[in-house]
Formats: C-alpha cells, sequence, structure tokens
C-alpha cells in the first residue's frame, strides 16, 4: 500500500504549526514491510532548501485559468526524514521565503495541481491520497470531476481538518482557474455563497478525520459555518487523536537542551535546564515558573494573557516565560509588561525550535488557555519532559489531560477561557508546586505516559484498508 501525505508544512521542511509536526511524524510511524507512506509539499526557499540538494524527477507546464507555469517535481538527495519526500516547485508561484501569504488561493491551486499532473504520469497509482487541511482541500474535488484527471477517480481520498477556522475562501469570480469540469456539479464547491475549499474536502473525500475525537463533536457544534455540512458527512468522519514523534521530542537524547535527563534524574535535568532560563531570561529560579509556548492568536487565548499576567504576577509568587508570536496590538502589550516585573516575567516574541526544547525541559508548568484546540501537541510535549500542563478542557486538551482533582489526575484543568480562570489555574499549579511530595510524583509520573504515534498511526491504516 502506497499513501501520499500532501501538506503546505511538514517538519523539518518547513513549519509554522503543529500541522508540520504531524505531516512530519506520521509517514515514519506508517511505514512498515506492506506500507509506503511519502509526503508531498511545496518547493519553498527556506533554510531547508539551501541546506540541501535535490533532483529532478518530472518536469512540465502547468496550466491555472490561462496562464502556463513551470512546474517540476524534486526528490531529496542523501534523505534521512524516515520517508520519501517529494516537492512540487513552481517557481514563479510557490518558490517563496514564506509558507502563508494573505493571498494563497493561485499559490496553492498550483501546488494541488503539479501534484495531480504528476499523478497521471506514474504507471503506479497510490493507493490513498491524503490530504491535509484546506491548503490540499480542492484535490478530492478535481479528482473526481475535472475532466483531466478521470483517471484518478477511483483512488481513494482522506481528508485531516487540523483546524476549520480557516477554509480558503475565494470567489467564484475566479472560478476558471480550477481545470475544466462539469458545472452542474459546481455546488460541490461552493459553501456560503463562496469556493470553500475545505467544505468541499469534506464533500469529495472518502472519509474526514479530525486530530482527535473530542475535537469531531465540537465541530459538530462550532465550526465556522460548517457545523450542518459535517453534520450531514459525519457518518464517514472520524476523530483520530493525534500523537509525537518521541524520537524528536525525548530529554533523554535531546541535543537541544542543556542537560539530558529521564525519570529517575528528572529533578536535577530540569534544575539545570530552568537555571539556564533563568539566566538568560534574567528570572528567578527559586519561584515556580509557567511557561506559554505558541501562537499569539484569540484561538489560543492569548488576548487575555496581559491582564492575566498583570493579575497572576501581583498576587501570586511565580514567574512567567513566554516564546510566540501572533497579532501585533498583543505582542507590543505583552513587551510592555516586562519593566514592571523585572526577575518574575519575560517574553521572547518570534520562535526557536532549541528554545521551545528548552522550555519544556526547564519549565515547572505549561500554560495552554486555549479556545480551540482541535488537537494540541504542546501539552503532549510537556508531559513527555515532566513539565505540567495547566490546560482548558477543550478538544484534545480535554482528551489528553485529567485533572489533579480526579482519580488519577495529573494536570490542571479549568472550563473557560477567561482571565479569572487562568488566574485561578496558575494559583492551583502554584499550590502544586509548593507540596513538592505530591508534584515530584506527578512529574515522574507524566513522563511515563505514552502519546507516541504508534497507536495513531495504526488507526489511520485500519481506515485506509477499509477503503480498498
Amino acid at each position: 500500500m502506497k499513501i501520499y501525505h500532501v501538506s503546505a508544512e511538514c517538519y523539518p521542511i518547513a513549519k509554522v504549526g503543529g500541522l508540520a509536526d504531524v505531516v512530519g511524524s506520521l509517514p515514519k510511524y506508517q511505514k512498515s514491510s506492506t506500507i509506503v507512506s511519502q509526503v508531498v509539499m511545496p518547493f519553498y526557499n527556506n533554510d531547508f532548501r539551501r541546506n540541501n540538494k535535490f533532483s529532478v524527477l518530472h518536469e512540465s507546464k502547468i496550466t491555472i485559468g490561462d496562464s502556463d507555469f513551470e512546474c517540476r517535481i524534486l526528490t531529496l538527495k542523501n534523505n534521512n526524514l524516515g520517508f520519501d519526500l517529494f516537492l512540487v516547485d513552481v517557481p514563479k508561484l510557490l518558490f517563496k521565503d514564506f509558507v502563508y501569504s494573505n493571498n494563497d488561493t493561485i499559490r496553492f491551486l498550483a501546488f494541488q495541481i503539479g501534484f495531480l499532473d504528476w499523478m497521471l504520469t506514474q504507471n503506479e497509482k497510490p493507493s490513498i491520497i491524503h490530504c491535509h487541511d484546506h491548503h490540499t482541500g480542492l484535490i478530492p474535488f478535481m479528482m473526481t470531476q475535472s475532466y483531466k484527471y478521470q483517471s484518478l477517480k477511483n483512488i481513494p481520498t482522506v481528508l485531516t481538518i487540523h483546524n476549520a477556522q480557516y477554509q480558503g475562501w475565494f470567489s467564484h469570480d475566479i472560478i476558471n482557474v480550477i481545470p475544466e469540469f462539469n458545472f452542474a456539479k459546481v455546488g460541490l464547491l461552493d459553501w456560503g455563497g463562496v469556493i470553500n475549499p475545505l467544505a468541499a474536502a469534506i464533500k469529495c473525500a472518502w472519509r474526514v478525520t479530525t486530530v482527535s475525537p473530542s475535537y469531531m463533536e465540537e465541530l459538530k457544534i462550532k465550526a465556522n459555518g460548517l457545523e450542518n455540512l459535517l453534520n450531514h458527512e459525519s457518518k464517514k468522519c472520524v476523530g483520530i487523536l493525534n500523537g509525537i514523534d518521541t524520537e524528536v521530542w525525548n530529554p533523554e537524547n535531546d541535543s537541544y537542551i542543556v542537560k539530558n535527563y529521564k525519570s529517575s534524574t528528572i529533578q536535577s535535568g530540569k534544575k539545570t535546564n530552568k537555571k539556564w532560563l533563568c539566566k538568560h531570561f534574567n528570572l528567578d529560579e527559586k519561584k515556580p515558573m509557567v511557561a506559554f509556548i505558541g501562537r499569539l492568536v484569540g484561538e489560543k487565548g492569548s488576548d487575555l494573557f496581559p491582564v492575566s499576567f498583570r493579575n497572576i504576577l501581583k498576587e501570586k509568587s511565580c514567574t512567567i516565560l513566554l516564546l510566540g508570536s501572533g497579532h501585533k496590538e498583543i505582542e507590543d502589550e505583552l513587551k510592555a509588561l516586562k519593566p514592571n516585573f523585572i526577575r518574575e516575567y519575560n517574553v521572547f516574541i518570534g520562535y526557536d525550535e532549541k528554545l521551545s526544547h528548552i522550555i519544556y525541559a526547564g519549565a515547572d508548568f505549561l500554560l495552554m488557555p486555549s479556545r480551540v484546540e482541535p488537537c494540541g501537541l504542546n501539552q503532549m510535549y510537556s508531559l513527555r519532559y515532566g513539565t505540567v500542563p495547566i490546560v482548558r478542557n477543550v478538544g484534545g486538551l480535554k482528551d489528553t489531560i485529567t485533572d489533579i482533582d480526579q482519580i488519577g489526575g495529573f494536570g490542571i484543568c479549568h472550563e473557560r477561557t477567561t482571565v479569572q480562570q487562568i488566574v485561578d489555574a496558575v494559583g492551583r499549579s502554584i499550590k502544586l508546586f509548593n507540596d513538592d511530595p505530591k508534584f515530584k510524583k506527578i512529574r515522574k509520573k507524566i513522563m511515563s505516559i505514552d502519546h507516541s504515534w504508534s497507536a495513531s498511526a495504526n488507526e489511520y491504516i485500519k481506515l485506509y484498508k477499509s477503503l480498498k
């Protein structure tokens, strides 16, 4: 069985968020004597491109509306990723130093057309085409409806929704950019009076998955306008919880962190990493450290951080360290707090992979008060490193974290994304920190929780086999 994962992101080639981590991990765990799992993504002008060499497998021209573009399919020389990688190179559209911009309709359509045109040339067709998010959402439609791709219509397609808030909307005015199809089927593209690639994929894919069971149920109630569609298509929908790559995220051999450790040496290991963070960011290492890593957007609850952090630092004895970027107003407000809380608060605006690993290793708690969290990987990373998650009961956070007040609990959970609930949750975490025997016991316990991809990868393979 040969599976193509088609995605705009894949770690370590190009990463903006959790989508990259999933697509960079799942294929490795799916590989077996009978499964070949491969990744197809755009060829960007980034560090990965500059640090590697590539071979050309295929050259052609692709047509988008009335325009033709040069297109190549590249593969990686000296590949040690753990999966085969194919890159769609459309120099005029995709070869940029960014993954996303404010106008990506034609860019990602070129990616999808380039991929499908290449598929037409393959003698051995794939067993499954697995599309990830709206950037690849027109593939199931084009495979079944565009005249050009009729030879591909019997290949099963799977769509995974990583985040339903983003749907790739564009106007019917430019519908001619989609390869010709029977216009009587235009309703498959439309949702809410516009062309909606994510909705089209939900309608046309053979199966639809989301990245946690709870998120699938939540989408039937709140999905940025897609609620009725998901309820209508519910028979082909299933939630499969994401895993994490336990080779990349392993405190025993993580090359990024200051000192490696395992559950039996967790106290000294976390202490050394915390000491480095406190020295680097001028924080008091004796106090419990609460960290946040992620995007500074409303979905993550980060618009409430300036007020929440001010209240926490006035009322509680702890330090707060934040790594992230997003809305400029939030960034500016968070930076403005720094002079008021010397030795208690600091912020790194941007993203740094190495620093994120050290924070997981050195922080005592990880804050995730998300309004929307389809799965969440950060809480799984924090468990792996013995860092207790503080989370809202939503989506994948609900599926992976149990509150300390429940039997077998090991995290701090709250029900709503409000300033008061964030403050109260941090207060509970400080209380746990001060209960040294209980805190040490929980730290050891969470390091042993298995959130590897093994179980989830098998669930996907079962789904694939059900389609053949």
